[in-house]
């Protein structure tokens, strides 16, 4: 066999510690559509489809859904956006009624936002499926474990970009 014939052999070989290179490339170009399909068919409740909600207002409600209310600087360190940004999303969804703000009582400077309640059930009904999955997912690993994965989702997304 070739030098070159054994490295490929090499690098599709399993080891006990885990799989190989190309075999997890194989594995997960078969899983992302299938998970990207999966979050598509979250359907947006029957009451919340009106709002016209973007992938970035998900983004936004989910951080909610997860953290509670939080300041607009919050959110934009959270999405990794300018503060603007959320301020315009933000804006966008308290017109709607689907976010509330109120004024920090600790800061009156500041604001807090948060989801209507009259959206509140319907918002966490819908997206909290999604954190209880990857609470399941990654509760049992340990804290390095859970780094790499999420260090490499972020690795992932840059090298699509």
């Amino acid at each position: 066999m070739s030098t070159e014939g054994r490295g490929r052999a090499d690098e599709r070989a399993h080891d006990a510690a885990g799989i190989a290179v190309e075999e997890g490339i194989r594995s997960l170009l078969l899983l992302m559509p299938r998970v990207v399909g999966r979050a598509k068919k979250m359907r947006v409740p029957e009451e919340l489809q009106s709002f016209s909600l973007a992938p970035r207002h998900l983004s936004l409600l989910a951080n909610l859904v997860f953290e509670g209310p939080m300041t607009v600087n919050d959110l934009a360190a959270r999405l990794e956006v300018a503060p603007t940004t959320v301020s315009l999303m933000v804006g966008d969804l308290s017109r709607q009624g689907v976010l509330e703000r109120r004024t920090d009582e600790a800061d009156r400077r500041r604001t807090i936002v948060g989801i209507a309640a009259a959206h509140e059930k319907s918002v966490n009904d819908w997206l909290g499926g999604s954190a209880r999955a990857w609470r399941a997912v990654l509760g049992p690993l340990t804290p390095e474990q859970r780094r790499l994965f999420v260090d490499t989702l972020h690795a992932y997304e840059r090298e699509l970009g």
